[in-house]
C-alpha cells in the first residue's frame, strides 16, 4: 500500500469512528471494528480487557524485546455542533478530543509494521476505552495486563491544536498534571435575608474559603513547581430574599508530584474546616484522586527524540515543551514500565486562537497529521526493535 493509499484508508476509518462515537466503557462497536481491522492485518488480538480494551500483537523474528503502543477510543458526553458530513450519529456524544484520530493513527501503524516487518521482537498495540473519565489505563492494569502481556516500554501521544501541524513535541519527567477533585460542603443555618444576624451565612463561609484556598499556591507551595487549584461549581439550597442552609463548593486540583497533591489535600482540608468553625458552620470536606501525573522517563524521550526527527525533521521537534496542566491516565502505565508521551501537532492554523480547541462542540481532528502519527510509531518499532539486537537506550 502506498501512502496516498494508506492516507485515504487513515482518513475513511477515521471518519467512521467520527461517526460512531462511544464514550467511556461504552466502546463496543469500536473495540470491535479495531479487533476486525488488526485480525486481518494478521495480529494475534485479545479483546475484553478492562471491560472494553483491545490489545493486539505481532511478533517478529526471534527478538525478546516488546514495545507497547498506545491508542484512547472513547469520545465525551458532548453534542456536535460541527456542521461535517461524518459528523456524529450518536446523540450527545461526539470525538471532541481527537481519539478518533488516535485510534486511526494507532491502526496506520500497525499496517505499516504487519507490511514492512522491518523489525525484530514483538510490537504490543493497546486500544484502551474510558481515558475521558481517566479509569480505563487503571481498568486495564487491574484487569491483568501486565500480567497477560509483557511490555518493556510503553510510548503514546496526543494531538495539540494549538501546536504546529506536523511537529513533535515531549519533555522529560512531568509532562501532563494530575487531577484530583474536591467538594466542600458548608452547613449553615438559613435565616430571611433581612436578618442574617439569627441565622449562619454559609455563602459569605464559603467566598471565605474560595479566596482562601488561593493562597495555597501562592504561599504553600514551593514557586518552583506547578499547581492549580480552582474552584468551579456553588451551590446553595438558597432563593434571592432567604440566606441558604446550605453551599457545596466543588472543583479540581492540577499538580506534578505526590509531594504537591498532599500537601493541596492537607492544607484544602484544614483551612476550609478553619474557616466553618471559625464561623460557627459545619464542614464536610471531600477530596478524590482520578488521574495520576504523566510523568515521562527520560531515557524515553531520548528515543522520541531521534525517532521524531527522522520522520518530521530536527527543526519540527521539541524535546523541552511546556508541560500542559490537563491530564491523561497514560501515566498509570507509565508507573510500571519506561515510557513516554508526547504531544503531536494538529495546528492548521499558525495563529492559535484560529483553531478549535480540544472539548470544543466544533472540534474535528486534523486529517494531515494522520500519517505523521502513524510513521512515527512504526519508526518507533524500527527503532527500537532493530533487526540485529535491541538496543539499550
Amino acid at each position: 500500500m502506498n501512502n496516498l493509499e494508506l492516507i485515504n484508508q487513515l482518513v475513511e476509518w477515521r471518519h467512521y469512528l467520527h461517526q460512531n462515537p462511544e464514550s467511556a466503557f461504552q466502546e463496543e462497536n469500536t473495540a470491535k471494528f479495531v479487533a476486525e481491522k488488526l485480525m486481518e492485518m494478521g495480529y494475534e488480538v485479545e479483546t475484553g480487557i478492562g471491560k472494553t480494551g483491545v490489545v493486539a500483537s505481532l511478533k517478529v523474528g526471534d527478538g525478546t524485546g516488546v514495545i507497547g503502543l498506545r491508542a484512547d477510543m472513547d469520545a465525551i458526553n458532548m453534542t456536535e455542533k460541527g456542521e461535517i458530513p461524518y459528523a456524529s450519529k450518536n446523540c450527545g456524544k461526539m470525538h471532541a478530543c481527537g481519539h478518533d484520530g488516535h485510534t486511526a493513527t494507532l491502526l496506520g501503524a500497525a499496517k505499516l509494521l504487519s507490511e514492512r516487518k522491518n523489525f525484530n521482537g514483538t510490537v504490543r498495540l493497546i486500544f484502551q476505552p474510558a481515558e475521558e473519565p481517566g479509569k480505563g489505563a487503571q481498568a486495564m492494569i487491574d484487569d491483568g495486563f501486565f500480567e497477560k502481556f509483557t511490555v518493556d516500554e510503553i510510548y503514546g501521544l496526543h494531538n495539540m491544536p494549538f501546536l504546529p501541524e506536523g511537529t513533535i513535541h515531549t519533555r522529560p519527567l512531568g509532562i501532563l498534571a494530575s487531577e484530583d477533585n474536591f467538594v466542600i460542603k458548608i452547613k449553615g443555618k438559613g435565616s430571611h435575608a433581612s436578618s442574617p444576624h439569627v441565622g449562619i451565612d454559609p455563602l459569605v463561609t464559603a467566598a471565605q474559603i474560595i479566596v482562601s484556598l488561593q493562597t495555597i499556591v501562592s504561599r504553600n507551595v514551593n514557586p518552583l513547581n506547578q499547581a492549580v487549584i480552582s474552584c468551579t461549581e456553588l451551590h446553595t439550597d438558597g432563593v434571592h430574599n432567604a440566606i441558604p442552609s446550605n453551599v457545596e463548593i466543588s472543583g479540581d486540583t492540577r499538580s506534578f508530584s505526590t509531594e504537591v497533591q498532599e500537601l493541596i489535600e492537607t492544607r484544602m482540608r484544614s483551612i476550609s474546616e478553619g474557616i466553618c468553625q471559625m464561623n460557627g458552620a459545619e464542614c464536610e470536606f471531600e477530596y478524590t484522586h482520578e488521574f495520576a501525573p504523566t510523568i515521562n522517563w527520560e531515557k524515553c524521550v531520548d528515543v522520541v527524540a531521534k525517532v521524531a526527527k527522522n520522520v518530521v525533521g530536527e527543526d519540527k521537534v521539541n524535546t523541552n515543551c511546556e508541560p500542559w496542566m490537563a491530564s491523561e491516565d497514560f501515566g498509570n502505565f507509565l508507573k510500571y514500565v519506561p515510557g513516554c508521551f508526547l504531544f503531536l501537532g494538529s495546528g492548521k492554523s499558525t495563529e492559535v486562537s484560529k483553531n478549535i480547541p480540544l472539548h470544543n462542540s466544533q472540534y474535528d481532528y486534523n486529517d494531515d497529521v494522520l500519517l505523521t502519527g502513524a510513521e512515527f510509531f512504526a519508526e518507533l518499532i524500527r527503532i527500537r526493535l532493530p533487526q540485529q539486537q535491541l538496543d539499550e537506550i
